[in-house]
């Protein structure tokens, strides 16, 4: 269960989908560690973001025509009119940009994407240290790998999808903050623990200058600034933060807060969002205890993700959920045993039951407006494969399901608008 702030924030839920019917499993204990890539493909595969407007802003909704993604009460708008989401994850696209031999892959699934009325992507702007980088040292880039999202961008315009951004990395796959630490412990700082990365000034000072790297980025192939194009949704800070050092969430409300400031400073265009995972933190007046206890087994990573998303400049909160990362007693080995295996018809049995909340919620004016789901893969890309990928046209059940949604999602924003036109029609006319 997920307890919403009082004041009915707006709730864009990102879901991908798990294939467990536990109602409350545990979440995965701290002495589980994340095994390569795979494992972080299999953490991705469970996640539902509930992404909220906790101050309930206009964002000069109702006048904007520009192509930027707002909030406006307890919905997205897009050129005055509500917009729902219905997307996908896909955090390989720029590493596939940047290849020539690989391009066209990312061509093929944001064409498939569309073709099935998907309008949200979710990728990596980060690629930190390590073969490939993006950031191969604090502030030195590979111009290659950011031209490669460069044609992301431009091939998500061109075909109408927008993009939420991440900036960083919790875990150590592609660098990550413990790549940032490192740096900074190449530099001479005393870093202990990994977790400084919120509160070292020289990490957070190589992390600020990427993210004003990202946003001043002008794309080659558009000529348009990062931070001035409509085809970026929104920003996401950090892939699911996490402070064990602090369980009261105190370091990581500091640290948001610091760097919302930095985002909104640069760029106050476009949406932002910090990517946490939605655990409640310690009993605080944000957070009562009824709350805290609703986390899997009480569970605390040390964020509060009340006060953390009422944060100025946090548009929107994220919410990740992984039911059959978190079967209790079982350890990587056998977790990714248990996630083999599943049919087409339980996929999309779940696609069917969070596709119908996710309607419902929105045709009511609820939080849910949207879901995305791990992961969208383009043909040959098999090696990326982790029981959870969507290879558009292979299952054609499951891709007309996605389609589906699309379609009524979008019939009711239609619908909504058309509505927004009468009501002053109506108020003019005396009737």
């Amino acid at each position: 269960m997920i307890y919403l702030s009082e004041s009915r924030p707006l709730v864009l839920a990102l879901f991908s989908f798990p294939f467990t019917n536990s109602p409350n499993p545990p979440p995965p204990l701290p002495s589980q560690k994340k095994a390569g890539r795979r494992r972080m493909r299999l953490r991705g595969a469970l996640v539902l973001l509930l992404l909220l407007c906790v101050h309930g802003g206009q964002q000069g909704a109702e006048a904007s025509s520009d192509g930027f993604v707002r909030v406006q009460g307890t919905r997205f708008m897009l050129n005055g009119n509500p917009f729902f989401a219905n997307g996908f994850n896909a955090y390989w696209l720029m590493s596939f940009g940047a290849d020539p031999a690989q391009r066209s892959k990312v061509t093929s699934a944001l064409s498939q994407a569309a073709g099935s009325g998907l309008s949200v992507a979710r990728t990596w702007a980060f690629n930190d240290g390590g073969s490939n980088a993006l950031q191969y040292s604090p502030g030195h880039y590979n111009e290659n790998m950011f031209q490669g999202l460069d044609f992301v961008l431009s091939e998500a315009r061109k075909y109408g999808i927008k993009v939420i951004l991440g900036l960083v990395n919790n875990y150590d796959s592609l660098g990550g903050r413990k790549q940032y630490v490192e740096w900074a412990r190449a530099q001479g700082q005393n870093i202990g623990s990994v977790d400084e990365f919120f509160t070292n000034p020289v990490v957070k000072g190589f992390y600020k200058n990427h993210v004003k790297t990202v946003l001043t980025r002008v794309n080659k192939l558009t000529g348009v600034a990062y931070k001035d194009d409509p085809t970026i949704m929104a920003w996401e800070l950090m892939n699911e933060p996490r402070c064990q050092s602090d369980l009261s969430g105190r370091t990581i409300q500091s640290w948001i807060t610091e760097m919302a400031a930095h985002v909104k400073s640069i760029d106050g265009r476009h949406l932002l969002e910090a990517g946490l995972e939605g655990f409640y933190g310690r009993a605080s007046s944000s957070s009562p205890s009824h709350r805290a206890a609703v986390n899997p087994s009480g569970y605390l990573v040390g964020t509060d993700f009340i006060a953390n998303n009422q944060v100025p400049g946090i548009d929107f909160a994220t919410v990740h959920s992984y039911p059959d990362q978190w079967l209790p007693g079982l350890d990587d080995a056998s977790q990714m045993r248990r996630d083999a295996g599943y049919s087409d018809a339980q996929r999309d049995a779940m696609f069917r039951t969070v596709y119908a909340k996710v309607y419902d919620s929105a045709r009511k004016g609820g939080s849910a407006a949207g879901a995305l789901f791990w992961q969208l893969l383009a043909d040959g890309m098999d090696s990326y494969g982790d029981g959870y990928e969507v290879v558009l046209g292979r299952a054609p059940s499951t891709t007309g399901l996605i389609a589906t949604q699309s379609r009524k999602l979008k019939g009711l924003a239609r619908a909504f608008a058309r509505a927004r036109k009468v009501q002053p029609a109506k108020g003019k006319g005396g009737n």
